[in-house]
């Protein structure tokens, strides 16, 4: 796996009761030092693991720490607090939720008080496996926990997509013996066909705001892209072209869509207004590439390309160099910017592209497929 050379990162802290916002500088194999106490062995275990998992921290005695995050509460609250070295309080909040939702949302504030950066611990992961013998979708936390099978189609159910805030996700189904667009209210549990043309309906991606989704249907002959409302109503066919486009990413702004087309040869990734128009092609130094997604930030996109199996490729979209980290498919970023989850080995993968260090999320449900996460 390539690289990138080492840079800087500036982080400002903001203090409580401070004068002046001090401001550390750390290069990227650094880490800040931080310990957990006041909470129970379980969910300092959750917080330690949430904390490691953002590539920002490393879990350090009391004594040894630059910070101390401490908790306290009971039920479906928590009292959150960091201190720095000196005992200045740098964070002081209270969180609600689930038991394992009030550490996750006290990690996040933590990431982004002491970082500047969005945390990842609150979001939500989905995919499909094969477990039960035929495609379902399953749904888990960012770290891999509670890995909830959210379909029973007994079917195929395939290329789930998370909306934004993670309440929604709609999914390709063949229930009714067709492709069509599902979308399942992940609070209720309500599902939904919104997306029924005649022919194909796949490849749903809901939009930065959650008001729009793009996908590839074939309801006037050949597959081409579509926008349509979050309902699934409205389509407006956006490409016009011989061959098949397929797997829409949105830019942050919701403006453009980068989109995987065939129409001459061998899939390449091509970028075009959100509101129809002639598609570019990017250049990215491959002859095959698929399964594009647009980094939150707006400055990178992972796809795979081909070089004997599937590779996890980034396009830097600025200098347009591209790296490739290793062997996987159907990457996707999370909230951050900085990490990707994929499929790899019939487990789902996380990496750290700025450290290169993997975990496995999720394994032992059979063939891993075609992740989404929420923002």
């Amino acid at each position: 796996m390539k690289r990138a050379a080492l840079f800087l990162i500036f982080l400002s802290l903001q203090v409580l009761s401070a004068q002046e916002t001090p401001t550390i500088t750390i290069s990227k194999s650094d880490k800040l030092t931080i310990a957990v106490t006041g909470l129970s062995a379980g969910d300092a275990k959750i917080l330690e693991n949430d904390l490691t998992m953002s590539g920002y921290f490393r879990i350090a005695s009391k004594d040894g720490a630059g910070f101390v995050a401490s908790g306290s509460g009971g039920g479906n609250s928590l009292n959150g607090s960091v201190t720095d070295r000196t005992g200045k309080t740098v964070l002081s909040q209270s969180f609600s939720g689930s038991a394992r939702g009030k550490i996750h949302a006290f990690a996040d504030q933590i990431v982004e008080t002491l970082t500047g950066n969005k945390g990842i611990a609150s979001t939500k992961i989905a995919f499909a496996a094969t477990r039960t013998g035929k495609k379902e979708i399953y749904t888990a936390d960012a770290d891999g926990a509670n890995v909830t099978q959210l379909t029973t189609d007994n079917n195929i159910s395939v290329a789930p997509s998370l909306s934004p805030d993670g309440r929604k996700l709609a999914y390709t189904g063949y229930k009714s013996g067709y492709a069509d667009v599902y979308e399942i209210d992940l609070g209720s549990g309500s599902r939904n066909r919104i997306i029924k043309f005649p022919g194909t309906n796949s490849g749903a991606a809901y939009s930065p705001d959650g008001n729009r989704i793009a996908l590839t249907l074939s309801k006037d002959g050949n597959p081409e892209l579509y926008v349509t409302s979050a309902g699934g109503g409205n389509a407006r066919r956006l490409t016009r072209t011989p061959g098949v486009e397929s797997s829409p990413t949105w830019s942050p702004d919701g403006d453009e869509i980068i989109y995987s087309g065939d129409d001459r040869g061998t899939p390449q990734l091509y970028r075009v207004s959100s509101s129809g128009g002639t598609g570019r092609q990017i250049a990215t130094g491959a002859n095959y590439n698929t399964e594009p997604n647009w980094s939150p930030d707006g400055k990178k996109v992972a796809f795979n390309t081909r070089s004997g199996g599937f590779m996890v490729s980034v396009l830097d979209l600025a200098s347009g160099s591209t790296r490739t980290l290793g062997e996987g498919q159907d990457p996707v970023w999370g909230a951050d910017s900085r990490h990707l989850i994929f499929a790899s080995g019939g487990s789902l993968i996380l990496l750290d592209t700025q450290t290169g260090q993997r975990a496995t999320l999720v394994s032992g449900l059979g063939k891993i497929s075609e992740p989404t996460w929420s923002r």
